[in-house]
Formats: structure tokens, sequence, C-alpha cells
């Protein structure tokens, strides 16, 4: 009975464990932080993990193999007693279809992050509340992370998770810490997540869906077919940079896809190239140099 009893609770264990949506590495570092009370990092480390990974963010139930990756890095600069100030590295990847290949969806630094911490304080978290910095900065960029994972499998489909980092920033708008509010900078969570919602730039996360599911997914069958859909993705890309030059989330997307890109057209037909990369050019200039590549690489 008692054996029974344990393979039922390893069961019901692991069934829990594997609802959770997220697999992403956790790493909090101080290199700049001088002191001996390193251990706090340690703890704040593995709580954010618990946090991130073991906490039901959707009400679906993801298999293991279908968990969301990426990584979550905090670099703590400064701290004043339970008072941090540091950056966070965010990085967001989705798996190809019929390849081995994980194709990175987002990249970016947020240099505005303060938090307050105490040691072992359970992390305190409400979607209805703003509690804490730490927490909802974290669970902002969790739905971010959802939302851009949607809407690279599904059209649109990432719509119910920017609500909830809507919701987030809405609720943030009188915290006293940096990064919510419009009028603090051109490039931050109020941009980041205004960008997605906005319907003048829909054609963004049309071109996510299109690069993705018309694109990469069908590349292991067929590779010009899938060269086609990135094609139309980079049109769609066009149009939402004539709408707003240098506009935010189409920034990051490049900053995510630049590498990727000048692969994938390096070995495309002349035509195709010199399309690419007058595309690029238009709504990248600053990489003009790097997309010339994709001319001086012979298929």
């Amino acid at each position: 009975m008692k054996n029974l009893l344990v393979t039922l609770f390893s069961i019901f264990t692991f069934i829990g464990s594997s609802a959770q949506e997220f697999n992403i590495s956790m790493q909090v570092t101080s290199p700049m932080v001088e002191g001996s009370e390193k251990k706090i990092f340690e703890t704040l480390q593995q709580e954010l993990y618990d946090f991130v990974n073991n906490t039901k963010w959707t009400n679906y139930i993801y298999k293991p193999e279908e968990r969301i990756e990426g990584t979550i890095l905090i670099t703590v600069d400064q701290r004043s007693g339970e008072d941090f100030k540091g950056k966070i590295n965010l990085a967001l990847r989705r798996p190809v279809y019929k390849a081995s290949y994980n194709s990175p969806l987002f990249n970016y630094l947020d240099r505005d992050f303060d938090f307050k911490y105490v040691e072992f304080q359970p992390l305190e978290y409400s979607d209805n509340v703003f509690e804490l910095n730490l927490t909802s900065t974290i669970a902002y960029y969790l739905y971010l992370y959802l939302g851009l994972d949607g809407d690279s499998f599904s059209r649109m489909g990432g719509a119910p998770y920017y609500a909830k980092a809507q919701n987030i920033v809405n609720m943030a708008q009188n915290a006293r810490e940096k990064g919510w509010k419009a009028f603090e900078s051109q490039k931050n969570r109020f941009w980041l997540i205004e960008n997605l919602t906005n319907p003048t730039y829909s054609s963004v996360r049309e071109a996510m869906y299109r690069y993705h599911r018309h694109g990469l997914d069908l590349m292991a069958d067929d590779v010009e077919a899938g060269r086609a859909g990135i094609n139309e993705s980079l049109e769609l890309l066009k149009k939402a940079n004539r709408e707003k030059p240098g506009l935010f989330i189409l920034q990051l997307f490049l900053e995510a896809k630049r590498d990727e890109l000048i692969n994938i057209y390096s070995q495309a037909s002349p035509m195709d190239k010199t399309k690419a990369v007058n595309t690029l050019k238009e709504i990248d200039p600053a990489n003009s140099n790097r997309y010339q590549k994709i001319l001086e690489a012979s298929k």
C-alpha cells in the first residue's frame, strides 16, 4: 500500500509539474556589488526560478516538450539594504518544425530594473494588484513571452497574454520605479506593449505569424516555399515601418532575427537576395552593412 501511495504521488507530482508553461533558465548576478552576503542573490535566483517555472500562468496544460524556453538574466549593479538597482536581460526562443534548431523570438536588455527584496520573504504577485516591482516586472515579461510565442504559432494568438501584460502596465502607473510610464522613454515596457496591442501596427504581428508558420516551419520540407513565406513577412514589416519609422517592436524583431535573416537569404536566388536586402536596408538602415553580406555570399 505504501509503495502504491508513493507511486501515485510521483505520478501526480509529474502531472502537476508538466502542466506549467515555462522552462526558463534564471540567473541573478552581482559582479559590481561588494560584500560577503552573496548568498542573498543565490536565494533570490532560486525563488525567482520557482516563481517563473512552477506557477500556472494560463489555463492550458503544456506537455513537457511544449514548454516555452528562454532565459532571464538579472544583473544587480547596486544594493542598499532592501533596495536593488540593476538590469534584466531577456531572451526567448521557439522550436522550428522538423528541425533541431530553435529560432530567437525576443532578445532585449531592460536597463530600468529597480526592486525591493527581503531574503526568504514570499514573492507576492497578483494579476489584480501591483504589489512588488520585482514580481510584476517578471510577470509582465512572462506574459510577453506567452504572447510572442502565441503569435508565432497562430494568427494574433498572443492577444490574451498581451492583455495581461497591458493590465500590469496600467496598474503600475503609480509605481515609483521606472519603466512603466509613457513619458519616461520611447523604449520601455509601456511602449513595448503599446506597439503590440495597437491595431495600427498589427502588420508586425501578422509578419511574426507568417515568418514562422509560413516560413521557418516549411523549410524542412520545402526551402523555397518557406523563404517565400519569409518574403511575405518582410513586406508586412516594411508596411509597419512606413507607418512609423523606427517602431520599437519592429526594432526588437530585427534585433532577434537579424543573423537568422542573413543566413536565410545568403542561400537565396539573386533576385530574392536583392529584394530582401533592399527591404532590410530600408527598415533597418543602421545595419545596412551587415545585410550587404547577403549579396556577397555565394549560393
